[in-house]
C-alpha cells in the first residue's frame, strides 16, 4: 500500500536565553539543597530564585516590583521564570533578603572556574594578573549596617579582577567607610599578581605580600622617598625613563624592609611611579600591566550601567549580596555565551542582540503550531483512517 507522507513538523530551537542559561542549568543539580523552612513544601526554588535574579539584570529591570509584575503578566517569565504557581510578593522579597546565599556563592564559583577553562588568556607573559579595587553602592537609610558618614548610607564591594580572561574573581561586601587594603590579602592568592592604585600603598604590606609570595604591581606617590639599591638601564627613547631597585619610605619609621622594584613612566606628559616584586618583568610590561587595572574601572562602570546591578531590591547584607552574586553570574553567563556564540568578549552591542534576539524567537514560537495543532495538521493530510465503509 502506497506510503502517504506526513508534513515536516517545523521543531522548535532551543531560545537564545536557554543557550545563554545553559552553563548555570548545568550546574543546577550540584548545588547544596535549599531546604524549605516550614512543613510547606517550597515553591520558590534555587532555580527558580537563580533565573529570577538573571532575568532581572539581563533585561535591566529597576526594581523588584517591576519584576514581579513581568513574571506575572509576560508569557514568557510567567512560564520560564516564574514557579508555575506565580510567587507573592512577601515570599519573593522574604527570598531575596534571607534565603540562597550559600547557592548563588557555589553557582558564581563553578561559572568563573567553567569560564577560566573556556576563555582565551589575553596576556600569558604578564602572569596572573588580578586588579583590585573597591566600588561604592548607595544605600538606603534603613539599611544601619551601611555605615559611611553622617546623612549618607552606602555599602561598598571589594572584587578582584581577572585581567587575562576579563571576568571578576573573589568578592566581599562591607560598610562604605571600610578601609579597602586589608581585603588583600583575602582577595590574592599566592603565585597571582595584584594591580592596584597608590590608595593601596602601604609599606608593611608590600613587606608581606612578599613573604607570602603574593606578588603586586602598586602606583605609588610621586613624593615617596625612594632609597636606590640599584639601577637598571632604560631603553633610550621610551617613555619609561626610571628602573631602579629601592627602599621605599624614611628609615627607623615606614621604610620597606624588603627592596622593591620601581619603575617610572610617563603617559601624555604626565609622569607614574610603579612599585613591584615583579623584576622578571621589563619594565615596559610593568608599566602595561598597571594599564590594565583600568580594565576594573570599565567593568565597574559597565555593570552599573547595562546590568543596573545597583538598583537595590534587597536591604540586608545577606540580600545584597546574593543580589551581588546574581549580577556576577549573569555577567559570567553573557562571556561565556558571547565567547561561544561570536568568539568575543562581553559587549553592550551583543548584550542588546541578545535581548532583541529573545523577543523575535518568542514572536516566532507564538506564530507556530502548538503540539495539538501539528498532531491534527497530520492526521488531516493523512486522511481518516483505514477502516471499512459501514
Amino acid at each position: 500500500m502506497p506510503q502517504q507522507l506526513k508534513p515536516l513538523v517545523k521543531r522548535k530551537a532551543p531560545l537564545s536565553y536557554k543557550r545563554m542559561f545553559k552553563p548555570a542549568l548545568d550546574e543546577l543539580p550540584l548545588m547544596p539543597p535549599l531546604v524549605s523552612r516550614s512543613n510547606r513544601p517550597m515553591t520558590f526554588t534555587f532555580e527558580h530564585h537563580l533565573k529570577a535574579l538573571v532575568y532581572l539584570h539581563l533585561h535591566e529591570y529597576e526594581s523588584g516590583r517591576e519584576l514581579l509584575q513581568v513574571m506575572e503578566q509576560d508569557d514568557f517569565a510567567r512560564s520560564h521564570i516564574a514557579p508555575p504557581e506565580g510567587v507573592s510578593r512577601s515570599t519573593f522579597f522574604e527570598a531575596i533578603n534571607s534565603r540562597a546565599l550559600e547557592q548563588l556563592s557555589e553557582m558564581y564559583h563553578r561559572l568563573q572556574a567553567k569560564a577560566k577553562k573556556l576563555l582565551p588568556t589575553l596576556h600569558p607573559r604578564l602572569g596572573n594578573l588580578v586588579a583590585i579595587d573597591g566600588s561604592l553602592i548607595d544605600a538606603v537609610a534603613s539599611m544601619q549596617w551601611a555605615d559611611y558618614r553622617d546623612g549618607s548610607k552606602k555599602a561598598k564591594v571589594h572584587v578582584g579582577f581577572d585581567l587575562n580572561r576579563a571576568i571578576p574573581e573573589k568578592i566581599f561586601l562591607s560598610a562604605g567607610k571600610a578601609d579597602e587594603r586589608p581585603f588583600v590579602a583575602k582577595i590574592l592568592e599566592p603565585g597571582q599578581t595584584g594591580v592596584m592604585d597608590r590608595y593601596y600603598q602601604c609599606h608593611k604590606n608590600f613587606d608581606e605580600w612578599q613573604t607570602e609570595e603574593k606578588h603586586f604591581i602598586c602606583r605609588i606617590r610621586k613624593s615617596t622617598r625612594k632609597t636606590v639599591l640599584e639601577q637598571h638601564p632604560v631603553p633610550e627613547g621610551s617613555h619609561i625613563f626610571l628602573d631602579v631597585k629601592a627602599l621605599l619610605g624614611t628609615a627607623n619609621q615606614n621604610q620597606t624592609e624588603k627592596p622593591v622594584r620601581v619603575v617610572g613612566y610617563t603617559v601624555d606628559n604626565k609622569e607614574y611611579f610603579v612599585a613591584t616584586d615583579r623584576f622578571d618583568l621589563s619594565a615596559e610590561d610593568v608599566a602595561l600591566a598597571y594599564k590594565l587595572r583600568w580594565d576594573i574601572e570599565i567593568f565597574f562602570g559597565w555593570w552599573k550601567q547595562h546590568l543596573n546591578v545597583y538598583h537595590l531590591i534587597a536591604r540586608s547584607p545577606k540580600g545584597l549580596m546574593a543580589q551581588i552574586l546574581g549580577g556576577l553570574i549573569t555577567y559570567l553567563l553573557l562571556a561565556i555565551y558571547c565567547h561561544e556564540e561570536h568568539n568575543e568578549r562581553v559587549s553592550i552591542n551583543r548584550v542588546r542582540e541578545l535581548r532583541i534576539k529573545i523577543k523575535n524567537e518568542l514572536a516566532e514560537m507564538s506564530d507556530e503550531p502548538d503540539e495539538q495543532d501539528s498532531d491534527e495538521l497530520v492526521a488531516i493530510t493523512n486522511g481518516p483512517p483505514s477502516h471499512a465503509s459501514p
